[in-house]
């Protein structure tokens, strides 16, 4: 049974229209933007969070991951072409679809490669919540050749295109009449606890300070080497890198004494860990992976209460470091040196500053937009099949007279 929506202000989506999302970052390895946004609208009805596969048996593996989110993993042999891995994945799909009795949902894509198995779904309204520039990824490891035509057929369907970053937007603006930029919000009261003290986690207190930090998902946008250099212009400084790894090998990190790798740690416990850095690093790669990113942890650092270098990403350096509220290096000496700066000048007067720009940054705020624009767009198709059918009914009228 379907649950019914709760109260919202704004435009209403009639609670029977479920949410089908296809998305090719795992429901548990890591808090990010899907989580956030397809969070809040379980607050009101189901969401269905179809992931990637795992090899095995085939089969679909759902699991409730709180609310009404059910996590849904399909399963399917190895060794299968292309071709028949998306016949199967098809089934699973119907077969979903039949048991949950999902009818017209509203269809969400964090990954056009699903529409290899998905291009046949009745949706209510079709999303595209854009947070990688497709163009760009060949940067990832494992990116399919398909990825950009497919991207192409997704933009073809959709009714709404969101970006999760400003630079997102500016790629995507003129490929699709309705680009709305919906960068990431800020949990800020869960980051702000940062800036009172708390117990320190026990992987982490013994490790000497100065401390710079970093939490985030580890994978090619990181540079390395950049990690490396800080560690050795500065070994009496340590390095506490915290955060899943995405597919990277890791014989490929670099190894030193002052440079703590952590790993995977739960989302209520980040702020414990961030209270007890003395800045929040963002040593990220110029690449193609990072050309239209823009980082949610530059906000979260700032709730935090933390001073933050960066290096020069375009979402990072606007409008963060253009209101002068972190700092950019992009060699090891720069960042040494802006780390010093940035630990002088953090003062009340800086903290005013930063809440000032974090007021109205939300998640609710970000969810609040999409929700509308989902709601009009839904009204909007709603009008043009009562035209449709108005337009029918007046011709045949017309012939039979």
């Amino acid at each position: 049974m379907k649950a019914a929506a709760s109260a919202e202000p704004g435009p209403a989506i009639a609670s029977h229209h479920d949410v089908l999302c296809f998305s090719h970052h795992r429901w548990d390895l890591a808090v990010q933007r899907p989580q956030h946004l397809l969070g809040r609208f379980a607050r009101e009805r189901r969401v269905f969070y179809f992931e990637e596969p795992l090899r095995g048996r085939p089969r679909i593996e759902v699991k409730n991951r709180g609310s009404r989110v059910m996590v849904v993993t399909p399963h399917v042999p190895a060794g299968l072409d292309e071709a028949e891995e998306e016949a199967l994945l098809r089934q699973l799909l119907n077969r979903l679809i039949e048991v949950e009795e999902i009818d017209r949902p509203i269809a969400w894509f964090y990954t056009p490669m699903a529409l290899g198995f998905a291009d046949h779904l009745q949706s209510a309204v079709t999303v595209y919540d854009c947070m990688d520039c497709v163009d760009e990824l060949g940067g990832f490891v494992g990116a399919p050749p398909a990825l950009a035509a497919r991207e192409r057929d997704l933009l073809g369907r959709a009714d709404l295109v969101f970006t999760a970053s400003e630079g997102l937007y500016a790629a995507k603006r003129r490929e699709h009449p309705r680009v709305i930029p919906c960068p990431g919000g800020i949990d800020r009261e869960h980051f702000a606890r940062a800036r009172e003290p708390l117990p320190e986690p026990p992987d982490q207190a013994d490790i000497p300070r100065l401390r710079l930090g970093f939490c985030g998902v580890i994978d090619e946008r990181m540079n390395l080497d950049l990690v490396a250099g800080i560690a050795d212009e500065r070994p009496d400084w340590h390095l506490v890198m915290l955060g899943p790894l995405g597919k990277l090998d890791p014989g490929s990190l670099p190894r030193r004494a002052n440079i703590h790798w952590l790993g995977a740690r739960p989302y209520a416990d980040l702020p414990a860990y961030i209270a007890g850095w003395d800045v929040a690093i963002m040593p990220y790669a110029h690449n193609a992976a990072t050309r239209c990113t823009g980082p949610t942890e530059t906000p979260e650092y700032l709730a935090a209460g933390k001073p933050v270098v960066a290096t020069a990403i375009r979402d990072v350096v606007h409008p963060y470091a253009d209101r002068s509220l972190i700092a950019i290096a992009d060699t090891p000496d720069m960042f040494v040196a802006a780390s010093l700066r940035e630990l002088m000048r953090c003062d009340q007067h800086w903290l005013r500053r930063v809440d000032d720009h974090l007021a109205g940054c939300s998640w609710d705020d970000t969810w609040s937009r999409m929700h509308r624009m989902i709601a009009q767009s839904l009204a909007d198709r709603t009008r043009a099949r009562a035209r449709r059918s108005a337009d029918l009914a007046f011709g045949v009228c017309r012939e039979v007279a």
